[in-house]
């Protein structure tokens, strides 16, 4: 059948917003703003369940979801954000307990020096996840449609008009108007193509070979044990990163756990194209086999290893847009950018502008303002992120090339997570309402929690590795001296982070010591640190919001609230304590 002309007579179907892309980002903002009572349209030109990668989350990712389900009264979007909610999600998704990373050299195997693991507290929401994806992206698309969004599957945009009253939005048999549109359909957005907005101009270089496989092993039963190397978790219990010059590898299982029901693990390896051009010669699956031959423990690992489904090779992948936002339209996700998923920043990326897009479509729906300044926010933020991922990862890349660089390197990572996520939670924790939330995160950039110390420190380890050529080692030996001695300038930086400086390869497994509790030193912080991501609150304050939050997501809380659920029915829920405060206060 021909695509409909735009000049043809047709129906008109009218919406508030249309999204295109049904992915994490597009199903969780459809969801959202069908839960204000707004009439939502989404457009997924395939079917789910469907394949996806973007498996390993973190805590920011975590904490972002938890802070939409409260602002916005849509509890399913906290249910990935943990293990307490298997019983929700079902048993196809993998535990995970720690970001892990072996350093390869060509012909040797990592030492313990050349391991770090770096532990996801269990307190006090739980372990972290391996999401599979055709499971949770399902999910929550049904989330969508169970809150009124209208989702049009195997159904692709040909085209969009944007025009001064509306959008005019073109599939093969129909024509739909909507005041606002998202783009959250990745690389092929619609809109990216129509505006010519693609921009390629990144630090970062590096292409993907990837699929889901069975039968991978355990590296510690192959290789050498977890108290040879000295850590506290398995491997196999959290994201496993293969690191090496030059490129690195992910191992991300979902049968990691005794209630897992999938056997499959997602396997991938990114290259650097100057140092690994891609290889025309041969398939996807033999080149990654052929990268791993020079490295005799990751081949050990996949002697047995099987795909279950073709593999996926890609060009360079990294790239961002000129333009964010314009008049009545929006990029969302992968639609905006990409640069790597090193450290899996992009799920939290894209929820993160989720969150804040569906405040200021719900603020434009209120005042008929869908102006491009009335959506400038989003265009900092998520070009601020892409900028920050990009140069965390292209300097890591840079240290690849020495495990002790790599190391040292590794501690600013460290920091700019720990610190973002205290400010994430200290944001959620204090808003009053969805204004004073989004006003105390406009200044975050990914990683650092907006602190000005951390962003000075960023900025000075950043531009020493811009200028380092790691064939000379008196060279890198003196980088390695100075990045030391300007992390020690710090008073800021916690101790478990000044051990892995010192050369420990592992954070600690307990995270709650009596030396948190220490004035200055312990876990407020000395005064600027304490005043910026605590604002007025004492240890007290702090320990209650602990226990708080520990009972709000426990095991015990989440079975409650099913039970809850099954009686009432999601729609009819009370908020939770947070959200009353939040819905007291809203203005």
């Amino acid at each position: 059948m021909k695509p409909l002309q735009k000049s043809q007579k047709h129906h008109v179907n009218s919406y508030d917003v249309a999204i295109i892309g049904s992915g994490m980002a597009g199903s969780s903002l459809a969801a959202i703003l069908a839960r204000q009572g707004l009439n939502v349209l989404v457009f997924e030109a395939k079917s789910h369940p469907r394949f996806a990668i973007g498996e390993s989350m973190i805590l920011e990712t975590s904490e972002v979801m938890r802070a939409m389900a409260e602002l916005y009264d849509v509890p399913e979007l906290a249910y990935f954000s943990s293990e307490n909610y298997v019983s929700r999600i079902g048993t196809s998704h993998g535990v995970k307990r720690h970001f892990s990373f072996l350093h390869h050299t060509e012909g040797n195997v990592p030492t313990s020096n050349e391991v770090l693991q770096a532990v996801i507290p269990k307190e006090p929401h739980g372990h972290e996840l391996h999401i599979y994806r055709q499971d949770s992206d399902a999910f929550l698309v049904s989330t969508a449609i169970s809150y009124g969004a209208t989702i049009l599957q195997n159904t692709p945009v040909t085209a969009v008009d944007i025009e001064d009253d509306s959008v005019r939005i073109y599939t093969q048999n129909a024509i739909y108007h909507a005041s606002y549109v998202v783009d959250a359909g990745g690389f092929k957005s619609v809109l990216a193509e129509k505006f010519q907005l693609r921009e390629v101009n990144l630090q970062t270089h590096s292409r993907a070979i990837f699929t889901h496989m069975v039968d991978v092993e355990n590296f510690h039963e192959i290789i050498a044990s977890k108290q040879h190397y000295g850590i506290p978790y398995d491997v196999t219990e959290g994201t496993l990163h293969h690191v090496f010059e030059g490129g690195w590898l992910w191992v991300i299982p979902f049968n990691n756990h005794t209630r897992s029901t999938n056997p499959l693990c997602s396997v991938g390896v990114m290259l650097d194209p100057r140092i690994y051009p891609k290889r025309e010669d041969v398939c996807a699956e033999d080149e990654f086999f052929d990268v791993i031959a020079r490295f005799p423990s990751i081949q050990a690992q996949f002697n047995k290893a099987k795909a279950v489904r073709p593999w996926t090779r890609t060009e360079r992948i990294q790239y961002s847009s000129k333009q964010i936002v314009g008049d009545r339209w929006a990029l969302l996700g992968h639609a905006a950018g990409f640069v790597d998923p090193l450290f899996s920043k992009g799920l939290y990326s894209s929820l993160s502008s989720v969150s804040l897009l569906a405040h200021l479509l719900l603020r434009a729906h209120t005042d008929n303002n869908y102006s491009r300044q009335a959506f400038l926010a989003l265009e900092h933020k998520t070009l601020a992120f892409l900028k920050s991922n990009d140069q965390l990862v292209a300097s890591a890349y840079k240290s690849f090339t020495n495990h002790k660089l790599w190391h040292t390197y590794s501690v600013l990572w460290l920091a700019g997570a720990y610190t973002e996520l205290i400010k994430l939670i200290s944001a959620r924790v204090h808003a009053q309402n969805r204004h004073s939330y989004f006003d105390e995160v406009a200044p975050l950039q990914l990683v650092g929690g907006g602190f000005a110390q951390f962003e000075a420190l960023n900025e000075d380890i950043h531009e020493l590795l811009q200028v380092f050529e790691h064939h000379d080692e008196t060279q890198l030996h003196r980088v390695i001296d100075t990045i030391r001695q300007r992390f020690l300038q710090e008073d800021w930086l916690p101790q478990a982070f000044q051990d892995v400086l010192a050369g420990k390869n592992h954070l600690p497994r307990r995270k709650l010591r009596l030396s948190l509790l220490q004035q200055e030193t312990g876990f407020l912080g000395a005064s600027d640190y304490k005043k910026h991501f605590f604002q007025h609150d004492q240890l007290m304050d702090v320990l209650k919001a602990f226990i708080q939050e520990k009972l709000r997501y426990s095991k015990r809380t989440v079975k409650q609230n099913h039970f809850n659920n099954v009686r009432t029915s999601n729609k009819t829920l009370r908020p939770s304590w947070i959200l009353k405060k939040i819905y007291n206060h809203s203005s």
